[in-house]
């Protein structure tokens, strides 16, 4: 399994607690004694893939070190309708002030793993990898990158220090200096160290045609059908690494992964994933 920083994982959970107001639940304060137990059963809703437990995890122990949750699946396992997920037990009160953040957290990441994962079995058999982009939600990156990779897919750069990219609007700065692409891709060449690989997006045969002769590390093939990639990927001949990027649906990732291009990326793996319906089955005693 990919790794998680705790320190993170505490951070951003004691964080969404915060906003939550958990730590002052004036509900529950008033309606439920501090002494009365419980225990509950987090169930899938619906099918899907699980990412997530250790947020949850962290939110009941955050609010209450003597809740108790015990995994009953792990972040990864393919989810059916009526899976039992976890289970918590512990001061009823703890329980109900975590529990929203908690689900919060299970259901946005596992909705995040989910769509991977469907993307990633569309295109199975394929030599090519899925992966996500910078369209994250702000100051959950890490965490949904890791779902991400939980669902099979794999990552883009972190950030903007992880690697050089020149997008449309770079190349058009350039130009409105009189720069060509190619002066562009070696104005990054000789202001970046030599470990960082440079990736150009094309939006043309003949764009691409440049980048490549320019020496471009990868070329970024940006919302071409898949046959002009085919066409870009021919030409290219293996001289870098080609990605597609923009408008990649479940309905026509596999005629992408088809047009012979080594990176499928999408940003509807994190900005777009509907949250898979999971729910905290509370008995009380």
């Amino acid at each position: 399994m990919p790794h998680l920083d705790p320190d993170l994982v505490r951070r951003v959970v004691r964080d969404a607690l915060a906003e939550d107001g958990a730590f002052y639940d004036v509900t529950t304060l008033a309606t439920v004694p501090a002494e009365q137990r419980g225990r509950g059963v987090f169930l899938a809703k619906g099918d899907g893939v699980l990412a997530g437990l250790p947020l949850a995890e962290a939110a009941f122990a955050a609010v209450d070190p003597w809740i108790r949750l015990t995994p009953l699946l792990a972040d990864g396992t393919k989810l059916e309708r009526g899976a039992h997920i976890a289970s918590v037990e512990g001061a009823l009160a703890g329980i109900l002030s975590a529990e929203r953040v908690a689900l919060n957290f299970l259901q946005r990441l596992s909705g995040v793993a989910t769509l991977t994962r469907q993307l990633v079995d569309a295109v199975e058999g394929l030599d090519v990898r899925i992966v996500d982009t910078r369209k994250t939600t702000p100051g959950l990156r890490a965490l949904e990158r890791y779902a991400v990779q939980v669902g099979g897919g794999h990552n883009h750069r972190f950030n903007l220090e992880d690697g050089v990219l020149i997008k449309d609007n770079h190349l058009a700065a350039g130009r409105a200096r009189g720069q060509s692409l190619a002066q562009v891709v070696a104005a990054a060449r000789a202001g970046v160290p030599h470990t960082l690989r440079i990736e150009v997006e094309v939006t043309s045969y003949a764009e691409a045609q440049e980048a490549v002769e320019a020496g471009a590390d990868i070329i970024l093939l940006d919302n071409m059908d898949p046959a002009e990639m085919a066409r870009c990927v021919q030409m290219i001949g293996g001289r870098a690494l080609t990605e597609a990027s923009g408008g990649v649906t479940l309905a026509n990732v596999r005629a992408i992964a088809e047009s012979g291009v080594d990176i499928i990326s999408s940003g509807a793996l994190t900005h777009s994933a509907p949250a898979l319906d999971i729910s905290l089955e509370v008995e009380t005693a």
